[in-house]
C-alpha cells in the first residue's frame, strides 16, 4: 500500500488530489454536535494543500436515498473543514455535475474544496458493478490522483471507495495508515494481557467479533444492550431489556467456548432498571434503580451496567497491556445512565497499556463525556470498519488501496 508520503515526495503541484474523506459528522440540524472525523482527516489535507496539490474533498454524509436531500447536505462539513484548516474552503452544490466541474477548474495551488455529498448519486452505493463504475469514472474525471483516507467508510464497496481508486494513481493518506497500523497491533503483535470490552445494542452486531475474539483475547467485559442477551442465555429474568431471543443459541455456544479455552468472559453483576427508556431530549431524570443482575423485575428495562459492575470492570481493565473498546455501556447520552459508560473510558485512560477505542459510538461518548482525547492509545473514526478488520474480513476499501 502506497502511502502519502510517497505522493509528497514524487510532488504534487498543481495536481487535482482527490481525497476519499469521512466528514460522515452528526448532526443537529445544520450544528455539527462532534467534528471528530473532520479533525482526522486534517494532516492529509494538510499535507497536500501546503505541496501545492489542488485538493477535492469527498465523503458521505448519513443515509440519503440516491438523491440530493438538503438534510444530507456536505456544507455544514466544508465550513467547518475551513474554519479547521483557517482558509476558504469551496464547496460544490454536486457531485459530478457542472458545479464540481466549475469549482474543481478554478481551484488554485494550494487549494481546497468540498463535493456534496457522494450518496447524492445512486451509483455511489449500488449493487450493480456497471453503475457503480460510471459514477466512478465521472470522479476519475475530476482528479489526477486519488488518496484514499475514509477509514470509516473503507468496509464498503463504494464507487468512491472501491472502484474509483482503480482508475487513478492511488495512495493511503495519514489517517487510514494510522488506522491499520493499530488494528495490526490487535492481530498481529498482540501485547497480552489483551482485554475486550464490548457494549452497544444487539449482540448479532458483535457475534463474528466476538467468535474472532474467544481464540485472541484474554478477557472478554460483556456490557450495553447485548448484555441481556448473554444474561438471559445464562437463565437469568431480564424483564423488558433489549433481547435477541434468536441469538440465544449461539451466545450460550459462546459461552462454552470462553469457559473451554480460557477466555474470562466477564458479565454485569448488577444494573441499572426503570420502567421505560429515558427522554434524551429534555434529558428528565430518570430515576433508575439498581437491581442484581439475575433479579431484574419482569417489568423493568436494563440501561446501564450498575455501580459493583463498574468497579469489577474497571478491575479487569487495571493490568491490561492491550484493550479494545466497542460499544458502550448503557445509554450514555442520558446523564443518569452514562456512569457506566464513563467508568469503563475511566478505565482505559488509567490503564498502563495500549488503549484503542473502536470508534462510533464509543468515540462520540468519549467527546460527549468530556475526556481528553490524547489520554486514549487511539481512537479510532470508523467502529463497523475495525470490528470487520477484526473479525478477519477483506475491507474492499483498503484492497484497493493495496491493489
Amino acid at each position: 500500500m502506497k502511502t502519502i508520503d510517497e505522493l509528497l515526495s514524487e510532488g504534487v503541484a498543481g495536481k487535482r488530489v482527490f481525497v476519499r474523506a469521512d466528514l460522515n459528522v452528526p448532526l443537529d440540524g445544520t450544528t455539527i454536535t462532534d467534528d471528530g472525523r473532520i479533525r482526522a482527516v486534517l494532516p492529509t489535507v494538510k499535507a497536500l494543500a501546503e505541496a501545492g496539490a489542488r485538493v477535492i474533498v469527498a465523503s458521505h454524509l448519513g443515509r440519503p436515498k440516491g438523491a440530493p436531500d438538503p438534510v444530507f447536505s456536505l456544507a455544514p462539513a466544508a465550513a467547518r473543514l475551513g474554519e479547521l484548516l483557517g482558509t476558504d474552503v469551496a464547496f460544490a452544490e454536486d457531485t459530478v455535475g457542472t458545479a464540481a466541474e466549475s469549482v474543481v477548474t478554478d481551484l488554485a495551488d494550494g487549494q481546497v474544496a468540498v463535493i456534496e455529498n457522494l450518496r447524492f448519486n445512486a451509483g455511489e452505493t449500488s449493487k450493480d458493478d456497471a453503475e457503480r463504475a460510471a459514477f466512478a469514472d465521472q470522479l476519475a474525471g475530476l482528479a489526477d490522483v486519488y488518496v484514499g483516507d475514509g477509514f470509516g467508510a473503507v468496509h464498503r464497496k463504494h464507487a468512491s471507495v472501491f472502484d474509483l481508486p482503480k482508475r487513478l494513481p492511488h495512495y493511503a493518506g495519514y489517517l487510514i495508515a494510522t488506522e491499520v497500523g493499530v488494528l495490526r497491533k490487535l492481530t498481529d503483535d498482540v501485547q497480552r494481557p489483551y482485554v475486550v470490552a464490548l457494549g452497544g445494542a444487539k449482540v448479532s452486531d458483535k457475534l463474528a467479533v466476538i467468535d474472532q475474539l474467544l481464540g485472541k483475547a484474554d478477557r472478554l467485559l460483556i456490557g450495553g444492550g447485548m448484555a441481556y442477551t448473554f444474561l438471559k442465555a445464562k437463565g437469568y429474568e431480564v424483564g423488558i431489556s433489549l433481547l435477541q431471543e434468536d441469538q440465544i443459541p449461539v451466545v450460550k455456544e459462546y459461552i462454552e467456548r470462553a469457559e473451554q479455552s480460557g477466555v474470562e468472559l466477564v458479565l454485569p453483576v448488577d444494573v441499572l432498571v426503570a420502567t421505560e427508556f429515558p427522554d434524551l431530549k429534555t434529558k428528565a431524570p430518570a430515576h433508575p434503580s439498581t437491581v442484581a443482575a439475575d433479579a431484574i423485575p419482569a417489568d423493568q428495562e436494563g440501561l446501564d451496567i450498575g455501580p459493583e459492575t463498574r468497579k469489577l470492570y474497571a478491575s479487569k481493565l487495571a493490568d491490561a497491556a492491550t484493550v479494545f473498546w466497542n460499544g458502550p455501556m448503557g445509554v450514555f447520552e442520558h446523564p443518569d445512565y452514562a456512569e457506566g459508560t464513563k467508568a469503563v473510558a475511566q478505565a482505559l485512560v488509567e490503564s498502563p497499556g495500549f488503549s484503542v477505542v473502536g470508534g462510533g459510538d464509543s468515540a462520540a461518548a468519549v467527546r460527549t463525556l468530556g475526556f481528553d482525547e490524547t489520554a486514549f492509545g487511539h481512537i479510532s473514526t470508523g467502529g463497523g470498519a475495525s470490528l470487520e478488520y477484526l473479525e478477519g474480513k477483506t475491507l474492499p476499501g483498503l484492497a484497493a488501496l493495496e491493489d
